[in-house]
């Protein structure tokens, strides 16, 4: 049992493989084999999807990003059968509100946990109310992931909520000026590294070698970028358009809708040395100064 478990927290890793990563990471270090209610509580392209096949490799969800997968919902309708054939269930809670009650939901995952079933809730925060009791283990995607195991005094779903969701936009705005960065790397013949780390409300870009680079006038670039309100749209999973253009991104669906969105977008105006790795790091920060600060501006987690 992790009795002793508050919670723990990690920045949110931007791409499909340090997601999947991060996803692996959490079920070795936090995640039980008698845990039968898992639940997840994030916003729409937050990444939960992506960290349950991390930490479920080769659970069937029942939809995604992609559309529809497995219908009728497999747990409602074993529940309706009185047996329970499968191990672990998915239920995206805001999804099947499309097509059924709320407490129809409660009711089948609350008879599958008492049959032994582990039911994984994707906006857990949804069903709570109507389930009146908690996951043995919550998961929040945000600009942070947030881990706990609440006890009966809480923490509740919604808090968990209040927390991501204010931070979510943190994210995408930091993802899409990071994705700015690197074309303005180009421009000035440079080729984009292919290490990367997060920090609270930015992006850090590894290079092995340091770059002979005026740091104002590369942000000058990417602020000019930003001035011209450029649309972003998803295109595929390797994909994002913007500008008229097709360009390859390692997380299409984690941006804001346009480069105008990104606010308070920054570069640390030196090259930090990280003797460990003997890499040099380009921090760059979006949000106000109250919100991030050039304080928080230390490598985290890094995977490439």
């Amino acid at each position: 049992m992790f009795v002793s478990l508050d919670h723990s927290v990690y920045f949110a890793p931007r791409g499909r493989k340090r997601l999947l990563h991060l996803g692996q990471l959490l079920a070795q270090r936090y995640l039980s084999p008698e845990d039968r209610l898992v639940g997840l509580i994030g916003d729409a392209g937050a990444g939960k999807s992506l960290l349950i096949r991390g930490m479920f490799p080769g659970l069937v969800l029942t939809n995604d990003d992609d559309g529809i997968n497995v219908r009728p919902l497999p747990v409602l309708q074993d529940a309706e059968a009185g047996f329970f054939g499968t191990h672990t269930y998915h239920v995206d809670v805001r999804f099947e509100t499309a097509f059924c009650q709320v407490w129809e939901i409660a009711d089948a995952v609350r008879r599958a946990v008492a049959a032994g079933h582990r039911v994984v809730v994707e906006h857990f925060d949804i069903l709570y109310p109507a389930l009146e009791f908690n996951a043995e283990i919550l998961i929040g995607i945000g600009e942070q992931v947030v881990v706990t195991r609440p006890s009966l005094f809480g923490p509740v779903p919604q808090s968990i909520k209040d927390q991501v969701y204010r931070s979510l936009v943190y994210r995408k705005m930091a993802h899409t000026a990071e994705d700015l960065t690197s074309i303005a790397l180009e421009t000035v013949g440079l080729e984009p590294p292919q290490y990367h780390s997060d920090v609270k409300g930015g992006f850090v870009l590894e290079f092995r070698e340091k770059p002979a680079m005026d740091l104002d006038d590369l942000e000058a670039k990417v602020q000019a970028m930003i001035e011209k309100d450029m649309a972003i749209g998803y295109h595929d999973d390797h994909h994002i358009t913007m500008g008229g253009q097709t360009l390859f991104c390692s997380g299409p669906r984690l941006h804001v809708g346009s480069t105008g969105a990104v606010a308070g977008f920054r570069l640390v105006k030196e090259f930090r040395y990280a003797p460990l790795t003997q890499t040099y790091l380009l921090v760059g920060l979006v949000g106000q100064a109250s919100d991030v600060g050039e304080g928080d501006a230390d490598d985290s987690y890094s995977s490439g």
